[in-house]
């Protein structure tokens, strides 16, 4: 099936308004289609949209089975015996992959997890929701003989709703929120003394009557009672008292759909309850900038928000977006359309797009606009580094000696050059810091930093205490952890951002690095070193849109042409006990499977399933764990850990994360651990492993683009292999698969900082 995509151009109402299939992020979980509108009651239906929700989404392809191999890279034939694979083999590399992935924030019983939203987590609002529900069970089997499962009596909008929540939950449909991390690459153990555990900080809860004051709302609105802890937490103190007021209030409920919200507020309101109703524009207002956020977008234009609410029902979608900003519910913004110090003629008014965002966003974006501002122009001066601007990164050493806002662009080869940076800034005793969105050698972790865990930590000011601070992987950088990390340099500091454009964006809402790119508003250093061997050439033709045959004589490149997703599974699996290890002395725990989904035959459900199965079989005594499991730890939105199941006891779940030893309690095992033997790209992206096997099932062929593949491949430093069933679908991903636009505000901004700061006092 073709990939071809247009080239990027403002989303689309109906792309936006409607964020997938299900109405929720369609990164690759099995999600649940919201129930029909009751046309007696005068319910708008949902508007259709085969959109993804999650910016740069993987969803579960269930396109047809393709079978051809693509004939740019060497071919092997699919029928090749399990003894002569060997010679083919295609693995990727073993690092345990760390997915801080919240569009899953409630897991599977065989071990899927999700992160958790801020403050009251999705993640902890459902484990809450669940532990009342179990608790409720409980009382009903003791008066009567079977147990009754939890809506099981429930009937028309309430069963809709339990559905719908409960397929967030066990991770079939993915939740509103969700972040995509690259993993962090396993490092073998410091020969220190083991570290003693570190148990997760404890979720704050809501008070019980709060919950017991929401349950009574929902069932007077026939909604399951099993919502109720979430609702709580989501709506905050006096939740019951502004749910009963304003129904659609409970649209902030993880996996709740507008038609859903609808029958909800007939229940408690009756007739007065319709779509012209002004509560009701309003939570949709929102709603749908959340489901766009959801998406990469920090705001949206007018016109495509106003579409999506009439889609929705709202009979003046005009006027009720014109309230939600005079209520200051949104945000307006005018952003000219022509170039800073355009000049008109008198009484022309310049021409601007209008844009409507949610403050945080907004807030978080003009806040790191300034904050890039001020560390250009507040620079003491430039320093004579000359002499040690020797080497591959030469042109970067003069490009940081001189300004105070540099970014820097190259493939992984270009890594280096930061690396050198770093160095000579230390030579000449400046305060130097290297921050990457996984672990990496020589590097905190941004969230380590931000946290004060890692790092040179702060000043007296709130301040980092360093006078160059170099950010890795700059493309993962969201507005929010973007703005925060650039508040807290001080004036007069260096700040470096350093990225390959091409890889994959941020799971979050904003384009960072590239708007930073697109504004010229510093020096740009462009790395010339390429990526070597058959692996680098193979990348680099992707990033140019040309999916090259290259020459692999040691087998650095093999493609494993299937005819369905079981053959697929099965290939994986021989791929990664047998093949990979015997032909190339990389070890299974050296090979990492990517796949574009989570769901379907060949999504990473399924392959964690079967690699479990091979690699350590066993009941799954916690939570769908044994001890040896491969498994990704996310203790907070953004992170993920690679760890290895210890042992489970009383305290939780044990896992040994490279050497540090963390206690997940019982819990919260299902939201922050799940297994890890195979990931998305989304998940990868900023890890690499000696060996990676890419799967590309026939069902995945429209979920393929330039940046996806980019991505996967250039996660293998030795050897990557390609179980390939998309046929054509892949040269015409790479050729024509472009990433999704995002719409956002901080090139604009940026632009008329600079021009700012060149007109004359």
């Amino acid at each position: 099936m073709s990939t071809d995509r247009q080239a990027p151009e403002p989303a689309a109402a109906d792309e936006l308004a409607a964020p997938g299939p299900e109405g929720e992020p369609t990164d690759g979980s099995d999600g649940v289609a919201p129930p029909e509108a009751d046309p007696a009651a005068g319910a708008p239906s949902e508007p259709p949209s085969d959109t993804e929700a999650a910016p740069d989404a993987e969803p579960d392809a269930e396109g047809p089975e393709a079978e051809a191999p693509v004939p740019s890279v060497t071919d092997t034939p699919a029928d090749t015996a399990a003894d002569t694979t060997a010679e083919d083999a295609e693995a990727e590399a073993a690092s345990d992959d760390a997915e801080a992935d919240a569009t899953e924030p409630g897991a599977t019983p065989t071990g899927d997890a999700e992160g958790a939203t801020p403050a009251l987590s999705e993640a902890a609002a459902e484990l809450a929701a669940q532990k009342v529900e179990r608790e409720r069970i409980a009382r009903r089997k003791a008066e009567r003989e079977a147990p009754i499962e939890a809506g099981a009596k429930l009937s028309g909008t309430a069963a809709d709703l339990l559905a719908a929540v409960r397929a967030v939950e066990s991770g079939a449909q993915p939740a509103p929120v969700y972040f995509d991390d690259a993993p962090a690459a396993p490092r073998p153990a410091p020969a220190a003394a083991p570290p003693q555990p570190r148990t997760p900080a404890p979720v704050a809860a809501v008070a019980v009557g709060d919950v017991d004051a929401v349950r009574a709302v929902l069932l007077r609105g026939g909604a399951p009672e099993a919502l109720a802890a979430q609702a709580a937490g989501v709506l905050g103190e006096g939740a019951a008292e502004r749910l009963a007021e304003d129904p659609w209030l409970l649209l902030a409920v993880a996996g709740v759909r507008p038609t859903q919200a609808d029958g909800f507020a007939r229940a408690l309101l009756g007739p007065e309850a319709g779509p012209a109703d002004e509560r009701r524009s309003a939570a949709l207002v929102g709603w749908l900038l959340e489901q766009a956020a959801l998406k990469g977008h920090t705001a949206l234009e007018a016109p495509v928000l106003e579409k999506a609410l009439a889609q929705y029902g709202v009979p003046d979608a005009g006027e009720a977006l014109e309230q939600a900003i005079g209520d200051g519910a949104v945000l307006v913004f005018n952003e000219p359309l022509d170039p800073p110090g355009t000049e008109y003629a008198e009484g022309e008014e310049p021409p601007v797009r209008v844009l409507v965002g949610l403050e945080g966003c907004a807030l978080a974006e003009e806040s790191l606009a300034d904050g890039l501002a001020r560390l250009a122009n507040t620079f003491g001066g430039a320093a004579d580094w000359e002499k040690a601007a020797t080497g591959p990164g030469a042109d970067l050493i003069r490009a940081v000696s001189g300004h105070g806002l540099v970014t820097h662009t190259g493939g992984e080869a270009a890594r280096a050059e930061p690396a050198a940076l770093l160095a000579v800034a230390r030579e000449f005793g400046l305060r130097a810091c290297l921050a990457a969105h996984v672990p990496h050698e020589g590097a905190v972790t941004v969230t380590g930093l931000l946290a004060g865990a890692e790092g040179p930590g702060r000043d007296a000011d709130g301040q980092f205490a360093l006078d160059l601070l170099i950010v890795l992987d700059a493309p993962q950088l969201d507005v929010e952890t973007a703005a925060a990390l650039v508040e807290s340099v001080p004036d007069g500091a260096r700040l470096v951002l350093s990225g390959d454009p091409g890889v994959l964006g941020s799971a979050g809402p904003g384009r960072v690095f590239a708007d930073v790119l697109a504004a010229r508003a510093c020096p740009q250093s462009v790395s010339r070193t390429p990526d070597p061997g058959p692996l680098g050439e193979l990348v680099s033709g992707i990033g140019i849109g040309e999916l090259n045959q290259v020459e692999a004589p040691g087998k650095e490149v093999v493609i494993v042409p299937v005819r369905d997703a079981g053959e697929a599974v099965h290939r994986t699996v021989q791929l990664v006990s047998e093949s990979v290890p015997r032909a190339f002395g990389v070890p299974a725990d050296g090979v990492q499977v990517i796949t574009p989904g989570h769901g379907g035959s060949a999504g990473t459900r399924a392959l964690n399933a079967a690699l479990k199965e091979r690699l350590n079989p066993g009941p799954g005594r916690f939570g769908g764990f044994d001890p040896g499991d491969r498994v990704v730890h996310v203790p907070s939105p953004g992170r993920a850990l690679p760890a290895r199941v210890v042992s489970a006891d009383a305290q939780g779940l044990h896992l040994d994360a490279a050497g540090e030893r963390i206690v997940v309690p019982q819990e919260q095992v299902e939201a922050r651990v799940r297994h890890g033997w195979a990931v998305t790209a989304h998940q990868a992206v900023g890890a690499r492993w000696p060996a990676v096997v890419v799967v590309l099932p026939g069902d995945a062929a429209e979920a393929l683009s330039r940046d996806w593949v980019y991505t996967a491949f250039g996660r293998a430093e030795r050897h990557l292999s390609v179980v390939h069933g998309v046929d054509q679908a892949l040269p015409v991903a790479v050729a024509q698969g472009l990433p999704k636009p995002r719409t956002t505000r901080l090139t604009g901004l940026l632009r008329a900082l600079v021009a700012s700061a060149e007109q004359p006092r």
